[in-house]
């Protein structure tokens, strides 16, 4: 449907060619609208101009803050890298959106699988109750840790990506990418996350699991033990008891699925993985968690300092000024 701005444009146009024989009045008529309107929308050129300066000026800080470290984001991610540059911009969200359909800028939205993803796990007794219930962001940082393992695909075979998740900061703890599925990859993702961070884990940290053969097996339950862990396993068959993990999974692939499709070596597909895991914890900003990356998100929390204050207001901005 034609917008009253639309039929001016094209009135104008009609006007300005060296054969036309019609007048504004008929124009106006045939278009259905005021010859006033169209008079004003003549008188208003140069406001025009200046606003479609402004916007294309605008744009192109989105555009930087959309490809910042070659992964793409919707308004929201925008929104939240321009917070973070040096110096912060604060453009509200429905801005950013108005210019993006303006300008034709999509970000691909991840669509619901209409499948829930079934696992399959191997009979055996070695199974742990489920301690948490879906209950992920409850008790705080560094005491849900959700880990799991899941496809790779590149140059027409696979490799296996082990993770452990802070359920309630978002952070990936630790991550090994492994050429097989043999256990000790799994067992290695545990050993590099107490590296890292023991220091923060309580008597209370669980880490929870799907009924996978990796997670009954002797070693990797021995290994949590010796660790002072507590394990939780997921009912069998129902991705929903692991759902950020698995959530995490899904938006890492739809990031760098084009990327993987260019490897043809493992260690092509590691250097993707390496540089995703850095830019998730480090730059990849969420709405959910204060508009901070989930390292930011862990500091804040545990410090009271938040790094980004004084840029945006108490409440969210919602509303483009003028609007």
């Amino acid at each position: 449907m034609e917008t009253s701005e639309n039929k001016f444009e094209i009135i104008h146009e009609t006007i300005s060619k060296g054969n036309n024989v019609l007048s504004v009045k008929m124009l106006c008529e045939i278009a259905g609208v005021s010859r006033s309107g169209y008079y004003n929308w003549v008188r208003s050129a140069d406001k025009r101009s200046e606003k479609e300066a402004r916007d294309r000026a605008d744009f192109e800080l989105i555009l930087e803050a959309y490809h910042f470290r070659g992964y793409d984001k919707g308004a929201k991610g925008i929104y939240m890298r321009l917070m973070h540059m040096n110096p912060p911009i604060v453009m509200n969200v429905k801005k950013i959106r108005r210019l993006m359909k303006k300008y034709g800028l999509v970000c691909n939205i991840r669509k619901a699988n209409p499948y829930r993803r079934i696992v399959k796990a191997i009979k055996t007794n070695n199974v742990a109750d489920d301690l948490v219930k879906r209950e992920f962001e409850k008790h705080g940082p560094r005491k849900i840790l959700l880990t799991d393992i899941t496809y790779i695909p590149f140059d027409g075979r696979f490799c296996y990506l082990s993770t452990i998740l802070d359920a309630f900061t978002k952070q990936i703890l630790s991550y090994v990418l492994s050429e097989s599925l043999e256990v000790d990859f799994v067992l290695e993702t545990v050993r590099q996350m107490l590296e890292k961070h023991q220091v923060s884990l309580t008597a209370k940290t669980i880490i929870h699991s799907d009924q996978g053969c990796h997670y009954t097996s002797c070693s990797f339950i021995q290994l949590v033990k010796d660790k002072g862990l507590r394990q939780s396993m997921s009912r069998r068959g129902n991705c929903w008891d692991n759902a950020p993990q698995e959530s995490f999974f899904g938006r890492m692939k739809d990031h760098i699925g084009d990327k993987l499709k260019e490897c043809t070596m493992y260690c092509e597909v590691l250097a993707v993985i390496d540089d995703w895991m850095d830019y998730y914890n480090n730059d990849r900003y969420q709405w959910e968690l204060a508009k901070l990356s989930p390292n930011e998100y862990y500091q804040y929390i545990t410090t009271g300092t938040y790094p980004i204050k004084g840029r945006i207001h108490s409440t969210d901005v919602c509303y483009e000024e003028g609007t």
